[in-house]
């Protein structure tokens, strides 16, 4: 038991100031009512080893090893041990001190020399304030301990977070680009005269994905105009079988994660459905001081219903709107006869 407390004990200046203190502390109150300055001065310097030893291993072992880990069934035992051998010493201490400073007669001994009660509480009291003092040091050790642990926590966290998100933006990217070349090659393939155009449509797209994957936020604008891109994409497919209508109220410029509308926009073209041989798309995104509403409509029929068949892409969004914005955001969708709705609204 010894080994763990000698290795933890250091001395120090402030140890030996703290010493000296308690000597004075011990010669000041023994001095009371006596004359007897010998019998004072080495009573106090006997008594100050044995005040030392336990307050160092009260402190240093019986602390760290037992209290703090809440064995308080071998603190406690160890600790009357302490009691008991302390008392003893005293006894010996004070019983020395009369033989060779006080030729066997009491009334030579200074009035509080003769109360071993009242020595007994004198060194416990010097124990208890270092012990107190030395409770906090530990106290503060551990909150300081615990604040660290947090904090790589949360840097695991952030990290792990981060990762996760530019997976997804991984996953986003290429199922993007799987979906817009299949279109490429389906007019290659017929030897249409747009397909130059889609090419240089397609080369545009992507030009932003890649200027802006590793980006973790880029401006509104910049994700209106990357639509807006795709939608001129689609309408070369479509050709006069398709009617958007992309509406913008943006009272707020703000910065949002690249690609978040995307997904949906892929997902009207991909599964809605042409009624009276169009198929109408009405897209409208809109900026509040507080929120962020995107709302996105296309002809549909039941037949073929978007909530019957998620994409990757959809499902990535998804994931990344809760890992972004988990508790600031609802996203639903309603369906009727003839029509699909999603609506996106995020808390900024």
């Amino acid at each position: 038991m010894l080994k763990p407390l000698l290795k933890e004990l250091k001395f120090t200046p402030l140890h030996l100031l703290l010493w000296v203190g308690v000597w004075l502390f011990y010669s000041y109150f023994f001095s009371y009512g006596s004359n007897n300055e010998d019998f004072v001065f080495w009573f106090s310097t006997s008594l100050l080893p044995v005040t030392a030893a336990i307050t160092y291993f009260i402190s240093y072992l019986l602390i760290p090893k037992y209290l703090i880990p809440k064995k308080y069934v071998q603190f406690s035992l160890y600790l009357l041990y302490t009691v008991v051998c302390s008392i003893y010493l005293i006894l010996i201490i004070t019983f020395v001190n009369l033989i060779f400073l006080s030729d066997f007669s009491i009334r030579k001994m200074p009035l509080l020399t003769r109360n071993v009660v009242f020595v007994l509480i004198l060194v416990y009291l010097v124990v208890c304030m270092v012990c107190f003092v030395q409770l906090l040091r530990y106290n503060h050790k551990t909150s300081n301990r615990n604040k660290e642990l947090e904090n790589k926590l949360l840097e695991g966290k952030l990290l792990l977070k981060q990762k996760e998100l530019h997976y997804l933006k991984q996953q986003i990217h290429p199922h993007f680009l799987f979906n817009t070349l299949n279109t490429v090659y389906g007019f290659a393939l017929k030897g249409s005269k747009e397909t130059p155009d889609l090419i240089l449509k397609l080369s545009n797209l992507l030009d932003y994905i890649l200027n802006q994957i590793e980006k973790p936020l880029v401006p509104l604008t910049e994700e209106i105009k990357h639509i807006d891109a795709y939608i001129g994409l689609e309408q070369v497919r479509f050709r006069d079988t398709l009617r958007v209508r992309f509406t913008k109220d943006v009272q707020k410029e703000i910065q949002i994660p690249p690609m978040l509308f995307i997904a949906f926009v892929e997902n009207a073209f991909k599964h809605g459905t042409p009624i009276n041989g169009f198929l109408d798309i009405e897209i409208h995104l809109e900026t509040t001081p507080t929120h962020l509403l995107f709302t996105i409509q296309n002809t549909n029929s039941k037949n073929n219903s978007p909530s019957e068949s998620h994409g990757i892409g959809l499902e990535n969004t998804k994931k990344r709107l809760e890992t972004l914005y988990p508790g600031q955001y609802t996203l639903s969708h309603t369906e009727n006869e003839h029509s699909y709705t999603v609506q996106l609204e995020i808390q900024l």
